[in-house]
C-alpha cells in the first residue's frame, strides 16, 4: 500500500513479529498505522462463547487495521501474526502528516477501504441469508478475484478448512462436509486435500 521509501522518510519501524504475536487486541486505542513487510496477519473477534470470527487476512505489502486509527475509536478486532515476519508500525500524528502530504497516497487508502467495505458488505449478506455451499462458494470466489486470476483458471485456496469457517461463520465440520459435497457437484477439484476451483 504505502511504498516504502515514504513510511521510511516519516520515521516507521521495521518490527520483527514472531509466530502467533498478537500486534492489537479488541478494545485496544488505536495508536499505529500497521504494513506487512513479510508474513500473514489475521484480524479476527471472539464471541462470548470463544469462537472465533476472521474479519481479514492481510500479506505482505498490505495495511491493515486503518478506520480504528483514522475514526479514533478502538480496534474493534484483535490482529495476530499467522507466521513469523516483518511489520511496519508508524505512529498516529505521523501517518496523518503522510496523509497530509501526498493526496495520491490519501485516495489510493480511501479506495483501499472502499473495496474492504464492499468485501465486509457482501460477507455479511452471506452469512445472514445464504447456505454453506453459496457462502464457501462466494468467500473462495472473493479469494480467486483478490489474486486477479482469470475466472476460467483453477488456483489453490491457500486456506485450510479452519480459516474457511472462521471466515464464513461455518462450523469447521460444515465446511468439510460442504466441500465434499461441492467437489462431488463438480463444483470445484481436491488435489492432496487441497481445495482447487
Amino acid at each position: 500500500m504505502m511504498p516504502v521509501k515514504i513510511l521510511e522518510s516519516y520515521d516507521a519501524r521495521l518490527v520483527n513479529v514472531r509466530r502467533d504475536q498478537l500486534l492489537f487486541e479488541q478494545g485496544d486505542q488505536a495508536v499505529d498505522f500497521f504494513q506487512i513487510e513479510q508474513g500473514q496477519v489475521r484480524m479476527f473477534v471472539l464471541n462470548d462463547k470463544g469462537r472465533e470470527f476472521t474479519h481479514g487476512i492481510f500479506e505482505a505489502g498490505e495495511s491493515f487495521a486503518e478506520p480504528a486509527l483514522l475514526g479514533d475509536f478502538p480496534y474493534p478486532a484483535s490482529a495476530i501474526m499467522t507466521n513469523a515476519g516483518k511489520v511496519w508500525r508508524l505512529p498516529k500524528p505521523d501517518f496523518l502528516r503522510l496523509l497530509k502530504d501526498h493526496f495520491e497516497l490519501h485516495l489510493k487508502l480511501c479506495r483501499l477501504l472502499c473495496q474492504r467495505l464492499q468485501y465486509k458488505t457482501m460477507i455479511l449478506t452471506e452469512i445472514s441469508t445464504h447456505q454453506p455451499e453459496h457462502r464457501l462458494k462466494t468467500i473462495m470466489m472473493y479469494i480467486k478475484s483478490k489474486m486477479q486470476v482469470e475466472r476460467h483458471k483453477k488456483i489453490t485456496i491457500p486456506y485450510t478448512r479452519q480459516e474457511l469457517a472462521d471466515m464464513t461463520g461455518l462450523r469447521v465440520e460444515t465446511v468439510i462436509r460442504t466441500i465434499k459435497k461441492m467437489e462431488q457437484d463438480g463444483a470445484l477439484t481436491l488435489e492432496n486435500r487441497k481445495i482447487k476451483i
